[in-house]
Parts: C-alpha cells; sequence; structure tokens
C-alpha cells in the first residue's frame, strides 16, 4: 500500500491520497499554526479505527440477511497525557444500529471484528486497551 502526502499551503495543511485515488485533506491545529482545513492526523487513526471495524461488521451481518436501517459509530480515544509522543492509551467505541436485528448476533459480529478481522484494531491494540459498547435500536 502507498500513500502519497503534498503540502497545500505554507503551514500544515497537506492532501493525501492512496491506492483508491481519493484524497484527504490533513491539518495541524490552530495551536500551532494550522487552519482546521482538514483532520488531525491522530483523529484520522480513530476515523481509519472506525471505518475498518464498520465494514467487518456490515460484511458479517450482511452476510446473516439481518437488515440494517441505520449505522453509527462514536470513537472516543484517550492519549497519555503529558507523554511524547502521545499514543492512545484507551480507546472505546461505540456502535449504534437501528434495524430489523437480532441483538446477539450483532455482538458476534463486533466481536469477530475486534478479535479477528478488523487490522487497525490489530495495529493500535498493542497500546490501548479498546473497550466497545452497543445501542441497538429496533
Amino acid at each position: 500500500m502507498t500513500v502519497d502526502l503534498v503540502r497545500v499551503d505554507d503551514a500544515f495543511h497537506f492532501a493525501a491520497t492512496g491506492v483508491s485515488n481519493v484524497t484527504v485533506d490533513i491539518d495541524g491545529s490552530t495551536d500551532i499554526g494550522g487552519h482546521n482545513a482538514g483532520a488531525r492526523p491522530m483523529e484520522m487513526l480513530l476515523m481509519g479505527l472506525a471505518g475498518c471495524s464498520a465494514i467487518d461488521v456490515i460484511v458479517i451481518l450482511n452476510k446473516q440477511k439481518q437488515v440494517i436501517d441505520d449505522f453509527k459509530i462514536q470513537v472516543r480515544g484517550q492519549r497519555e497525557a503529558g507523554a511524547t509522543p502521545a499514543p492512545f492509551n484507551s480507546i472505546h467505541i461505540e456502535y449504534r444500529l437501528k434495524g430489523s436485528l437480532d441483538e446477539a448476533k450483532v455482538r458476534r459480529a463486533i466481536d469477530l471484528s475486534m478479535d479477528k478481522y478488523c487490522s487497525a484494531t490489530a495495529q493500535l491494540r498493542p497500546t490501548a486497551d479498546i473497550s466497545w459498547s452497543l445501542v441497538l435500536e429496533n
């Protein structure tokens, strides 16, 4: 996998493009001179985790003929205070699904994503305690 990063301005705004040929804006905080023109790099790690797990869960539930009307994830990460670098030491993922869904199947799909399929989880797990919860609306 290859990602190309190009500086967009004279501060911290970058455009990144991967094999999908989709451009993603990345920027630094205004505290260091950024312009809020893109996501922060550490935010993107949590976004990647959410996207990776979401794909797994949806693929598994689709195979089980579960009907998903709405799917949302919120990821909250805590970083090591005062550390440099400051990796995530705790991450909580809240899955919110709505539809004609069997709760046991949804929980099993999430477990499979977290423990077997999600590469982002595998990447972050060595430094972060990763937990999850489910809100199911039928």
